[in-house]
C-alpha cells in the first residue's frame, strides 16, 4: 500500500522522467488524478495542519510548466528546488514568495499543495530504521572501536550549530597517506534521510567483511573514508517534533531571518550562478559567499588536504540517477579522456543499481555543486548518485523504512568498484 506521503507527492506532474542532453525518457507510468482536491479527497486526507504547521507555513510542493531545459534552469535560479522532470513540467517545493517570482516572470503554476497538508510517518517509529545524529555517532564509534586496526573516527569539522561532521577512516596507519584513497560523502540535503543511511551501512558492511580476501585486499592497498552527515543540524531540525519539516538547507540564521543555505549550491566552482538562488529564502540559497558555510568549508579542508583522494560520491535522493560534472553548464568537461571514464565509470554502476546515467546539467543547469568543485578544483572524479525511490509515487524524500535495506545492497558493488579504481580511474575507459 502506498504511504500517504508518498501519494500526495504528485499529484499532477505526471510520469517521472529524466534526460540526457537531448532525449527525454519515460519513468513510471502511473497516472495521477486530474486535479489535487480530487487526489486528496480520494485517499482521505483532509487534515490542514500537521504540528509542523507553524515550519511549513506558506510552502507549497508544486508543479510548473517548463519546456526546455533552460526554462528548469530559470525556475532553480529563481529559487524553486527541482525534484522531479516531467515532461513539460518541474515539481518541487518553493513558498509564497518564490510562487509569485515564477508568476511574475511568466511561468504557469499547473497545481499546489500547501506542505501543511501532509502527515508523514513518524521517523522515530515507523522509519525507526534511519539514524539521527546521535544514532549516527555512535554506529561510527562503534564501528571503529570494534576494528580499532583498520578504522578511526574523527571530526572534520562542526556545522553552524556545533555539532560534529564525523568521518569514518578504513587505513591500518595514522596520518597522510600515499595510498589511493576513496571518499563517500552523505546527507547535504537534510531530508535525503538515504543518503545517510547508504554511506554508513557501506562502512559497516566493509567492516564486518574486513577478513575476506578480496576486501581484505582493498583495504590494504586503499585509504576509504566515509562521512554520513554532512548537514546534521538540518537533519535533527526535520525530525525533531516526528512530523518531517522538508528540510533542505542548514540552520544558517540569514540576516533577513530566513534560515539556510543549501550546501550544495555554496561551492567554489562557478557559485552564484545559474540553477542557484541569491534569495536566502529560496530553497536553493547560495549563501552569501562561496564556503560561508562551515559544512562546506570542513568537506572543502577534508578533501583539499588529502590529494591521495582520486573518487568522490556524494548521496542524494531521489530519481535513481548517477550523475557527473559539469553540472553547472551545459558543455560537457573539456577533458575528452577523462569524459570517457566518467561515462564508462556510471554506464558500469548503472548496471549494478538500475539508476540512469548523465552529466548532471541535461537535467537542468545549477552551480557551486560539490561534484562540479571536486573536479574542477581538485581533478578528483566525482559522482552524485540521486537514490531511491525513482518518483513521488514511491516516497519522494520520505520513501519508509522498507527501502533501506533493497537500496544499500544495490550500491554495495558501485562502492566496491570505485574503491578498486581509485588507483586510476582511467582504467574504467580502457576496460569499457
Amino acid at each position: 500500500m502506498l504511504r500517504i506521503l508518498a501519494l500526495i507527492f504528485v499529484v499532477a506532474a505526471g510520469p517521472v522522467l529524466a534526460r540526457s542532453a537531448d532525449t527525454i525518457f519515460d519513468g513510471d507510468k502511473k497516472a495521477p488524478p486530474q486535479t489535487l482536491s480530487e487526489f486528496l479527497h480520494a485517499n482521505g486526507v483532509t487534515s490542514p495542519e500537521t504540528p509542523d504547521a507553524t515550519a511549513l507555513s506558506g510552502r507549497y510542493w508544486m508543479t510548473v510548466e517548463a519546456a526546455s531545459a533552460s526554462d528548469r534552469t530559470r525556475i532553480s535560479t529563481i529559487g524553486m528546488s527541482i525534484e522531479e522532470v516531467g515532461e513539460g513540467t518541474v515539481s518541487g517545493e518553493a513558498d509564497q514568495e518564490i510562487i509569485g517570482r515564477l508568476v511574475r516572470e511568466g511561468f504557469k503554476i499547473k497545481d499546489k499543495i500547501s506542505l501543511r497538508r501532509i502527515r508523514p510517518e513518524d521517523f522515530p517509529e515507523q522509519d525507526g530504521a534511519y539514524h539521527n545524529y546521535a544514532e549516527v555517532q555512535s554506529e561510527l564509534n562503534a564501528i571503529a572501536q570494534a576494528h580499532p586496526d583498520i578504522i578511526r573516527a574523527f571530526s572534520i569539522g562542526t556545522s553552524v550549530e556545533g555539532r560534529s561532521l564525523t568521518a569514518l577512516r578504513f587505513h591500518a596507519a595514522a596520518g597522510k597517506s600515499t595510498k589511493p584513497g576513496v571518499a563517500f560523502l552523505g546527507t547535504h540535503h537534510a531530508r535525503e534521510h538515504l543518503s545517510t543511511e547508504v554511506p554508513l551501512l557501506l562502512a559497516r558492511w566493509l567492516a564486518e567483511n574486513a577478513a575476506r580476501p578480496d576486501i581484505k585486499k582493498l583495504l590494504d592497498e586503499r585509504d576509504i573514508y566515509f562521512i554520513p552527515l554532512v548537514n546534521p543540524d538540518g537533519v535533527e531540525y526535520d525530525i525533531e517534533t516526528g512530523s518531517y519539516k522538508w528540510q533542505r538547507k542548514n540552520m544558517r540564521k540569514n540576516a533577513n531571518g530566513s534560515i539556510g543555505v543549501d550546501l550544495n549550491r555554496n561551492y567554489d566552482w562557478g557559485w552564484g550562478g545559474e540553477g542557484a538562488s541569491s534569495n536566502p529564502n529560496a530553497s536553493t540559497y547560495h549563501g552569501p559567499a562561496p564556503f560561508s558555510e562551515p559544512e562546506s568549508q570542513a568537506v572543502r579542508d577534508f578533501l583539499t588536504s588529502r590529494k591521495n583522494i582520486r573518487i568522490v560520491v556524494s548521496y542524494h535522493t531521489f530519481s535513481e540517477l548517477i550523475l557527473y560534472p559539469w553540472g553547472g553548464k551545459n558543455e560537457p568537461i573539456s577533458n575528452g579522456r577523462a569524459l570517457g571514464a566518467f561515462k564508462a565509470m556510471a554506464e558500469k554502476m548503472a548496471a549494478w543499481t538500475g539508476y540512469r546515467p548523465m552529466q548532471s546539467s541535461a537535467l537542468y543547469v545549477a552551480t557551486g555543486d560539490t561534484c562540479d568543485w571536486a573536479w574542477g578544483k581538485l581533478n578528483m572524479f566525482c559522482f552524485t548518485f540521486e537514490l531511491t525511490p525513482k518518483s513521488s509515487w514511491q516516497g519522494g524524500f520520505y520513501p519508509g523504512a522498507d527501502v533501506v535495506a533493497d537500496t544499500f545492497k544495490k550500491n554495495i558493488e558501485p562502492a566496491l568498484y570505485l574503491i578498486e579504481l581509485a588507483d586510476d580511474p582511467y582504467r574504467a575507459e580502457r576496460k569499457s
